[in-house]
């Protein structure tokens, strides 16, 4: 069952040990705009699919985090976020990896899924697979008295 969640209210993830942030929820308008974000589209066709994913993932972040905790400069000093920051932090792999887990796969997921529905075994959206094993011989009849 998909669970609606009406508050539409901003949550914390947690990204790495004593690293969290608040991000905006996933809608369909914070994708629609991060698709045709400029650096998106600036991204060349012969970038691979993971440069794309690195672009994609960036622009998302510099338009979900509202807030966050545990990050700092050099110096130690904590700092609060920036589109240059949030693109150093997506440049860690692990909080490039807890971010793509957290927060970008869950609504990918729910695409993939296509809301929880299975493909219809037969017609135009065939797709479920047969469990019964094919028949190998002829049925023998039975003789008529």
């Amino acid at each position: 069952m998909l669970t609606l969640d009406l508050t539409n209210a901003p949550r914390w993830h947690d990204l790495a040990p004593g690293v969290r942030v608040q991000l905006r929820p996933l809608t369909t308008a914070l994708m629609v705009t991060t698709r045709s974000d400029a650096a998106v589209e600036a991204v060349s066709e012969e970038a691979s699919d993971e440069e794309r994913a690195v672009a994609f993932a960036k622009a998302l972040a510099r338009r979900a985090v509202l807030a966050w905790e545990g990050i700092g400069d050099a110096d130690g000093k904590p700092i609060d976020p920036s589109p240059e920051a949030i693109d150093a932090l997506l440049d860690i792999w692990p909080i490039f990896e807890a971010f793509q887990l957290t927060y970008v796969s869950k609504g990918l997921l729910l695409e993939r899924e296509k809301n929880a529905s299975a493909l219809s075994p037969n017609g135009p959206s065939a797709g479920a697979s047969g469990t019964a094993k094919p028949v190998r011989k002829r049925a023998k009849t039975a003789r008529r008295g």
